[in-house]
């Protein structure tokens, strides 16, 4: 076990405050304390906000060439760590080896490289009629960045910030603050100015809101649950802080007749179960017509069978643990609440899986008869739970598409792509893959009703970290 010290403020890693209190990180697979880091205070987060403020004025006035130049290496180290990367991951968060390597290490660089394109064309400055508009610096930023995709939600908060001429304070989750301390290291030897950049770790309860809440902190970019995001959403209301909220999803895999069945059945699987099912997009929803739905539930089944919980440091290993006890414990309740409401499991169950008596694993499971009204196709669950919803017809799909409080993510699916451009058209959810459409670092990332506001990645990203100012001439 490595005890870390300290938590990385004004170019430097300085002791942190308080009585000394540490969090401890497990190692999900193994249930072992791999690690302490510092449980940061009101206090860490003062100094660190006192850090950023000051370096403020000379990053906001950096040329455009500059700040292109710092975060490019930057974006280098990120690459040139990525073995590190990817083992941090696996150690912290649980992800398998392979998905840490092909995923958690490599999103990030390519995110990176999409701000960086951005920054290089942006017009900081255009004429509006008479007027000349300037995009200014929104001030100093506190990120606050969840777990299940831990590099990820930092690159994709600081860089932007970075961009735009923000210094960032960045308190991570509590359950992966490794990963946030190895970036914070590769942005120390890329040379970034003291101050820019600052690194608190700690509770959420306590650093997180601090943070949030900070008079020193001018916009406030939070990922995580709704409920979190309503009490940092208030505060930020209370200081009038610009806020930008990524929350939860209870996203819809729309398969349309006609569809090819098997290659949509296949790649929802695939979605829902991505990172242990800890994904806030996750098309967790998938819903078929009557004439394709026994055929689709059979290949759900089936599909789920080559999803088995096992080690992740084993290359073969599709599906690890989850993050925690807690969160094990929670999904585990919802997948009894789904038995007990009525819905038919015919893949997985609560029951913890064969042969892993240690490691907060839990089994891959899909239910079929889920009506729109159930706990499980109402609620996020946040773990590798698929549930299967019958429709009668385009409306009514699209009835319970729309039928809940999220409208993050989605997926539409159609022999032709302009049929489902055109059903997706109508859904309320923020982004949505036709056919199984890639993911696009460029492309705004963020959705509707309670799934948040504002949004991340490409200009839309940075233009969350940019107030303008007009002269009229």
């Amino acid at each position: 076990m490595q005890a870390h010290e300290g938590h990385y403020i004004d170019g430097a890693w300085r002791p942190a405050a308080g009585s000394g209190e540490v969090i401890e990180v497990v190692n999900p697979a193994t249930e072992e304390v791999i690690a302490t880091v510092p449980a940061g205070t009101a206090e860490d987060v003062d100094a660190a906000v006192a850090a950023a403020r000051s370096a403020a004025g000379a990053w906001r006035a950096t040329p455009r060439d500059e700040r292109l130049a710092a975060l490019t290496r930057l974006r280098d180290g990120i690459a040139s760590h990525q073995d590190e990367i990817a083992a941090t991951v696996v150690a912290e968060l649980g992800s398998p080896l392979r998905l840490a390597q092909a995923l958690h290490s490599t999103l990030p660089v390519a995110v990176a490289t999409s701000v960086l394109e951005v920054l290089a064309e942006f017009p900081f400055e255009e004429k509006v009629g008479n007027s000349t508009v300037y995009y200014e610096p929104a001030g100093v930023v506190g990120a606050i960045t969840p777990w299940n995709y831990p590099l990820h939600q930092i690159v994709a908060k600081v860089l932007p910030a970075l961009a735009a001429g923000c210094p960032v304070v960045l308190k991570p989750a509590e359950n992966t603050p490794l990963t946030a301390r190895l970036f914070a290291s590769i942005v120390h030897d890329a040379g970034l100015p003291a101050g820019t950049f600052n690194l608190v770790t700690g509770l959420g309860t306590v650093a997180g809101a601090a943070l949030a809440e900070h008079d020193g902190v001018d916009v406030v970019s939070f990922t995580g649950s709704t409920a979190v995001g309503r009490r940092i959403g208030a505060a930020a209301g209370r200081g009038i802080k610009r806020v930008a909220l990524e929350l939860g999803g209870k996203s819809a895999n729309v398969i349309l007749p006609g569809a090819d069945l098997t290659r949509a059945v296949k790649v929802g699987v695939g979605n829902a179960f991505l990172n242990a099912g800890q994904t806030c997009s996750a098309w967790t929803r998938m819903l078929v017509s009557d004439a394709d739905y026994d055929q689709a539930v059979e290949l759900a089944a089936k599909s789920a069978e080559g999803y088995v919980p096992g080690d992740p440091t084993d290359r073969s290993t599709r599906l690890g643990p989850l993050v925690s006890a807690v969160q094990r414990e929670r999904v585990r309740a919802y997948i009894e609440t789904g038995v007990r409401e009525g819905a038919r499991l015919v893949a997985g169950g609560a029951e913890a899986p064969e042969g892993l008596d240690k490691g907060y694993y839990v089994r891959p499971t899909v239910f079929a008869d889920v009506e729109p009204g159930m706990t499980i196709a109402r609620e996020e669950i946040f773990g590798p739970v698929l549930s299967i919803l019958r429709y009668r017809d385009a409306e009514h799909a699209l009835e319970i598409a729309n039928g809940t409080d999220y409208g993050l993510s989605g997926g539409v699916w159609a022999a032709d792509p302009a049929e489902a451009a055109a059903f997706a058209r109508r859904m309320e959810a923020g982004q949505i893959d036709i056919n199984g459409g890639a993911f696009n670092p460029a492309a705004p990332f963020g959705g509707y009703k309670n799934s948040g506001v504002g949004r991340e990645m490409g200009r839309f990203g940075l233009e969350e970290f940019l107030q303008t100012q007009s002269l009229q001439f």
